[in-house]
């Protein structure tokens, strides 16, 4: 994978996960009040890890894997 297609997936994937950590940590935090950070994170890691691997990469890496391999260049 090129320099540019990893800028691009960083990209989509910056734009993909942010919301869902946004909301899975809204959730943690209203569900666990007193609670440590590193405890909250604790619970929200494999939730996260999950939805990336199991959603998000699959997602993006069906509907955008033509944006994320870049143009080719045709041999003339």
């Amino acid at each position: 994978m090129s320099f540019s297609s990893r800028i691009r997936m960083a990209f989509l994937m910056t734009l993909a996960v942010y919301p869902i950590v946004v909301i899975y940590a809204a959730l943690v935090s209203l569900a666990t009040p007193g609670w440590e950070f590193w405890q909250r994170s604790f619970i929200l890691v494999p939730f996260m890890a999950s939805t990336i691997v199991f959603f998000i990469v699959p997602f993006i890496t069906t509907r955008f894997g033509a944006f994320i391999a870049g143009r080719k260049s045709n041999p003339a």
